[in-house]
């Protein structure tokens, strides 16, 4: 088990690679509460209080407890095993802060995609952007409450996604199911073993 505490702020010896994780997503769909949920240490938030000069330009429908966005990035750390750590960063979801992406993006293996399937058309253009920069991506399905439930093939068509991407559930308050969604990410995009990274990070 992956444990988060104080003394996990630094890396153990043993460890031999470091991986940079996007995680991204339209406005509002947990990319901030994920990070955080894995994360262990104290993840980097650069979020600010929603202002009214926001209505009108973000959309809050279904998301009456939402009071603050990120404004830059969100930043984490999970050690996967005695030998690989992911870097995590977290973009805004809002379409005006799109040009921080490619900063962002550089050196990254690959992006975790978080959607909300009760506002689902939202995360078109994400997807889109990131067909237009080339990156391999896996799709994590937040679950909330209020969330109707839809089958993995359903979604797969819904997005237009490759037979070959993988989409996973996933309640992003949750650290396993979330680790869960990083493993599959990571065994997609890149050759660590399947079984190795799933021994280890259980």
């Amino acid at each position: 088990m992956v444990s988060v505490g104080s003394a996990d702020r630094y890396l153990p010896d043993t460890v031999q690679q470091a991986v940079k994780i996007l995680v991204v997503g339209a406005f509002g769909v947990g990319k901030t509460t994920l990070v955080g949920s894995v994360s262990e240490i104290a993840p980097l938030r650069t979020e600010e209080v929603m202002t009214e000069a926001s209505v009108g330009v973000d959309d809050l429908a279904g998301m009456s407890t939402k009071t603050t966005t990120t404004v830059a990035m969100d930043f984490g750390r999970i050690t996967l095993n005695s030998w690989l750590v992911l870097y995590l960063f977290g973009t805004p979801g809002q379409r005006r802060f799109w040009d921080l992406w490619d900063g962002l993006a550089e050196g990254a293996l690959g992006v975790l995609v978080t959607v909300d399937t009760r506002r689902l058309e939202d995360s078109f253009d994400v997807l889109e952007q990131l067909e237009l920069r080339g990156l391999p991506f896996a799709v994590a399905v937040n679950q909330f409450p209020d969330s109707e439930e839809y089958g993995v093939e359903e979604l797969r068509t819904a997005l237009d996604l490759l037979p070959e991407t993988p989409v996973v559930m996933c309640d992003a308050r949750e650290r396993a199911a979330s680790v869960d969604a990083l493993i599959s990410l990571v065994e997609y995009v890149s050759n660590v073993g399947t079984v190795r990274v799933r021994e280890t990070a259980s």
